[in-house]
């Protein structure tokens, strides 16, 4: 059950950041991550329901739904508290999960991907209820999964999919991932690519090479596939997207022995496509191309998500001006990058993606300056005040 809020406390948005990564949250564990941040919040006022959702082949993941308000519009923060592997270990020059505070920066696996972002909006978040009390009118919600890194099945979309079934509404939502290329207030994400992996199995005949006409290549094959694929650019982007890239992620023969013909040749690609397509357009297209070819083949596929564009308008505005308020930047609206969790979150309301920079995500000694979570916890600070706006007679 939520503490009574405390009006006057700062939440130092550091302090929590240095605290969820001192949990080890690599995808899908949690670590305690969770289950803290839902300690922080309820002691702000906030009513948490932390779920675990689980499926057949997969392990349970820890997600948390909190909102504070009952009423009026809801606005919400989503983000994941699960990070990538750290790789090795011993090119790290701190630990990885000490939370470190070395000079003027935070270093740890997920300081910039994105528990910093996560710390921010919750300071934010206490900032803001400590100025108005629960004396406004709406809510204010986090959506936060320990699934997004992974195989993105036991989170952000069965939880959404829970939320529906208790009769809420998300009104709008701002995305903490890391959207900054080199500077806080670069860019807001408005839309992401789509991306699909096709895997390529061909079939030929094996035999000896000194007596090719007795076989069928099948490294030929799938050499004339791939240049198919690849000879041509897909598109030349579209208004908001970059052009569609296809790339060879891998070939394999397994063949051991120079003297014979492989009988068996698989590869892999991957597509990040704009709003020219669609995972089905796609398909029909890589049947065409391999067709031309000829041969036997098959194609198993993958798709993380389609691509899609939330029109430039609220969200996307409320952020903008909060950061030309406290950068001075007028950012970029921008749908870069690979895949995140907006892609489920979009069908359910306006949304845009904003977080911190991304030059250390995923990488040795991951670190963000402490400046940039102070600046970040301003903006999220702004849109909601913002979105929230005093009433003329409170002002």
């Amino acid at each position: 059950m939520a503490t009574a809020l405390r009006r006057n406390e700062p939440l130092d948005p550091v302090e929590l950041a240095a605290e969820l990564i001192r949990r080890p949250s690599v995808t899908p564990k949690d670590e305690g991550a969770i289950p803290y941040l839902a300690g922080v919040l309820e002691r702000l006022g906030f009513t948490c329901h932390v779920q675990e959702f689980t499926a057949p082949g997969t392990d349970p993941v820890l997600n948390l739904y909190a909102r504070i308000g009952q009423s009026g519009r809801n606005l919400c923060f989503a983000g994941h508290t699960d990070v990538v592997p750290v790789g090795n270990r011993d090119a790290w020059t701190i630990a990885p999960f000490a939370g470190s505070i070395i000079g003027d920066t935070l270093y740890g696996r997920g300081a910039a991907d994105m528990k910093g972002a996560i710390a921010s909006f919750a300071a934010a978040a206490a900032r803001f209820l400590a100025a108005r009390g629960r004396d406004f009118d709406g809510s204010i919600s986090f959506l936060i999964t320990g699934d997004e890194e992974g195989v993105s099945i036991n989170g952000t979309k069965k939880l959404l999919e829970w939320i529906a079934a208790r009769g809420e509404k998300l009104d709008a939502c701002i995305v903490g991932e890391p959207t900054n290329a080199q500077r806080l207030g670069d860019m807001v994400k408005i839309g992401r690519r789509g991306s699909l992996s096709g895997y390529i199995t061909v079939e030929g005949v094996q035999g000896h090479t000194a007596y090719p006409h007795l076989a069928d290549n099948a490294a030929h094959r799938l050499v004339a596939m791939l240049h198919a694929l690849t000879s041509a650019p897909l598109d030349e982007g579209t208004a908001h997207f970059q052009a569609s890239t296809l790339q060879i992620s891998t070939i394999d023969i397994g063949n051991t022995a120079s003297n014979v013909i492989p009988g068996v040749a698989r590869a892999t690609v991957n597509i990040r496509y704009n709003d020219r397509w669609s995972s089905v357009t796609l398909k029909d297209w890589i049947k065409q191309k391999l067709d031309a070819v000829g041969g036997r083949y098959t194609v198993d596929y993958h798709v993380s998500g389609e691509s899609f564009l939330v029109a430039p308008g609220e969200v996307s505005d409320l952020l903008a001006t909060a950061i030309k308020r406290v950068t001075g930047r007028t950012p970029e609206l921008g749908t870069t990058g690979g895949t995140s969790d907006a892609r489920f979150i979009h069908h359910y309301c306006p949304l845009a993606e904003f977080g911190l920079v991304g030059l250390t995500m995923h990488k040795v000694d991951e670190r963000v300056p402490l400046a940039d979570l102070a600046a970040l916890t301003d903006i999220y600070s702004t849109a909601l005040d913002l979105y929230f706006p005093l009433s003329p007679a409170r002002k």
